[in-house]
């Protein structure tokens, strides 16, 4: 099967074609929350991308290896044990041992997923799980020379690195301009350049989750966690890394310089990172006041907020920005994006209640032509927004059929049918939430009795409570259309 995806390589600044590198599968790697606290929403935009991506690979027909880690060892994001241990803060204020903080939060992060409708990864590592890993990758890359100890803690050679290769290669950034806003931290008087990070930290006393190394008890730095979990499961060199863009700087930068400095070669083909998230314009954050954790999104309880949002509708809102495109919520902009979700679930219910033709003697819908312009946007870097343009080219055409101003036969209805079951559910992993946990086969049901009741209120000539039903079930999003077959309903 020939496939042209054109990725982004963030390496290359160019769009190429996508030929995995590891046959017989494609391996991509994301990294996966810090789970000490709930998972916020540019975790879930970075994780709902991915999934689109991995989708698409599959129904490609690729065998992909998903790895998406969970970092749960007790170290701080940066180069020193300063400050508290995160894990072991959240512990004591929670009155829990750090696995137990792991372990909630984890579930929280599956529960939150599973709500987006997400695939589970191929492989879900944990840091604390693959210690001896890193142990055994820092070795290597003090054996190789870009590696040194200092009192018991490990650092990362930069400045011999940089004489050899391109430290910021992901970036493009002036290594002068990164020396120059570097802050000044504890332990520099340790390191031999001001860029140096560390690999393996000796830990302080009050330190809780420590591991015994040659050079300390400790634990191991932020970056060398997925370069280790990578390289096991995908092997020196795979295909896709990923991960929000606030991680391409340090994070992704230095794990490319600590596997190229184990391993002699680039980690990943492709790097992939999403975009930031803005509410009304400005950037969301938790001390600006503006970030929403997703069950506020869900409930609406949050100052910002008019109300809530289905987790499928807020899916929809995210695929409607390409992934490397800045999202920006706002009441407008999510009210519009759940009236687009609605219509498009509307339509592909609709499919059912259209009345086919036993003949028709023109074409009057070119899906084929539109199916390869499905692909085609799929295959310009998964672009999402471009994919539900398309989509709505046949909503359009199931409401002129179900209006009687179009006319399909049945094998158009079944056609039509297997598209949106592709496109929608399969690739863009959107599925029907609005009905709630009866589904539609309850909603139905139900619509029925409603429109049993509105019925005998007609025959009886009671039409205050006929219209009442009528402009009631309009308010909360349900229209009812009389015709000669009966009354019809569909959400709008």
């Amino acid at each position: 099967m020939e496939n042209n995806l054109a990725l982004y390589n963030t390496l290359t600044r160019k769009k190429e074609k996508f030929e995995p590198l590891n046959a017989p599968f494609v391996g991509l790697y994301v990294c996966g929350p810090t789970v000490y606290s709930d998972v916020h929403l540019g975790n879930c935009r970075t994780f709902v991308s991915f999934d689109l991506i991995f989708r698409y690979l599959l129904h490609l027909g690729y065998k992909v290896r998903y790895v998406r880690n969970i970092t749960d060892a007790g170290h701080l994001e940066g180069d020193r044990d300063e400050g508290d241990d995160k894990f072991a803060k959240k512990a004591k204020l929670e009155q829990l041992e750090p696995m137990e903080i792991v372990q909630k939060y984890t579930l929280g992060f599956h529960e939150v997923l599973r709500l987006f409708n997400t695939l589970p990864p191929s492989i879900e590592p944990t840091a604390t799980g693959h210690i001896s890993e890193q142990i055994e990758m820092v070795k290597q890359i003090i054996a190789n020379g870009y590696g040194y100890e200092r009192n018991g803690t490990v650092y990362f050679d930069v400045e011999k690195y940089v004489k050899e290769h391109d430290y910021t290669t992901l970036t493009n950034r002036k290594l002068e301009d990164l020396l120059n806003n570097t802050r000044e931290l504890g332990g520099q008087d340790e390191k031999r350049g001001r860029l140096d990070f560390a690999l393996w930290i000796k830990a302080k006393p009050e330190h809780i989750m420590r591991w015994p190394a040659p050079w300390s008890v400790g634990f191991p730095g932020w970056h060398i966690e997925c370069s280790a979990m990578s390289s096991k499961y995908l092997g020196a060199q795979f295909d896709i890394h990923g991960g929000g863009m606030d991680l391409a700087a340090t994070h992704h930068t230095n794990e490319i310089a600590q596997s190229q400095a184990c391993n002699h070669v680039q980690p990943a083909k492709y790097w992939m990172h999403t975009n930031m998230l803005t509410v009304n314009g400005a950037r969301m954050s938790k001390s600006a006041g503006n970030g929403f954790l997703p069950h506020e999104l869900f409930t609406g309880q949050h100052p910002l907020l008019q109300r809530g949002y289905s987790p499928m509708a807020v899916r929809f809102f995210m695929m409607q920005a390409h992934y490397r495109s800045t999202l920006d919520f706002s009441n407008d902009a999510l009210d519009a994006a759940d009236k687009g979700y609605k219509r498009l679930m509307n339509a592909i219910a609709l499919l059912d209640k259209i009345k086919p033709v036993a003949t028709s003697s023109t074409t009057e819908f070119d899906l084929d032509a539109l199916t390869n312009r499905c692909y085609a946007a799929m295959d310009d870097d998964f672009n999402s927004p471009v994919l539900i343009a398309e989509l709505f080219e046949v909503v359009r055409f199931i409401n002129a059929a179900y209006d009687g101003k179009a006319s399909v036969q049945v094998a158009d209805i079944e056609r039509l049918k297997s598209f949106m079951q592709t496109f929608v559910e399969d690739i863009l992993g959107l599925k029907d939430d609005v009905l709630g946990n009866g589904g539609t086969d309850s909603l139905d049901e139900l619509m029925q009795i409603i429109i049993a009741v509105r019925n005998e209120a007609k025959s009886n000539k009671d039409f205050t409570t006929s219209d009442r039903i009528r402009e009631e079930l309009q308010a909360v999003g349900i229209q009812l259309k009389d015709s000669k077959d009966g009354t019809l309903w569909n959400k709008i």
